[in-house]
């Protein structure tokens, strides 16, 4: 096999997993049986952006009020520091 097809083989493989990782972030993001709970997350472990930064996991401390994770409906009243985000 030479060199030529075989990169081509691993672009297509990567170009694969690429669509496939965004078809399941799509899925992940939606949001029917989840809520933000904010004020619960660890540093570096948020789900989304705040007005501090525009993306997941850019958390600087442990449980910042204005940084948030989806949770199971229902469960963000349940933990000691969570505020539903709407």
């Amino acid at each position: 096999m030479s060199n030529t097809v075989r990169v081509l083989q691993v672009t297509a493989v990567l170009a694969a997993l690429v669509g496939g990782a965004a078809a399941v972030a799509t899925t992940a993001t939606a949001k029917e049986g989840f809520e933000k709970c904010a004020g619960v997350a660890k540093a570096r472990m948020n789900d989304c952006a705040t007005k501090a930064h525009s993306c997941a996991g850019q958390a600087k401390a442990d449980r910042d009020p204005s940084e948030w994770i989806y949770v199971p409906t229902g469960t963000c009243a349940k933990i000691a520091g969570g505020t539903v985000v709407k």
